[in-house]
């Protein structure tokens, strides 16, 4: 006999996430790979904009006089 006490019949939300990524190989490598991608360009895109807000000031677009020639009179 087996013993439903202390079982949702519904599931919860992570075991229906669960079910649903892994029924087939393909669906699970799929989620692993667009998972992978796009951790990629959110962790790039933080590292650029930390980057940038420590180095105001410091980088070649800030330094207006950089490819302006000085007139010699």
């Amino acid at each position: 006999m087996e013993s439903t006490v202390g079982r949702r019949s519904g599931g919860g939300f992570f075991e229906g996430f669960y079910r649903l990524l892994m029924r087939r190989n393909s669906v699970y490598v799929t989620f692993v790979i667009a998972g992978a991608f796009a951790g990629e360009r959110a962790v790039d895109y933080g590292i650029h904009k930390l980057w940038e807000y420590k180095n105001v000031g410091k980088r070649y677009e800030d330094i207006s006089v950089l490819g302006t020639r000085q007139s010699e009179e």
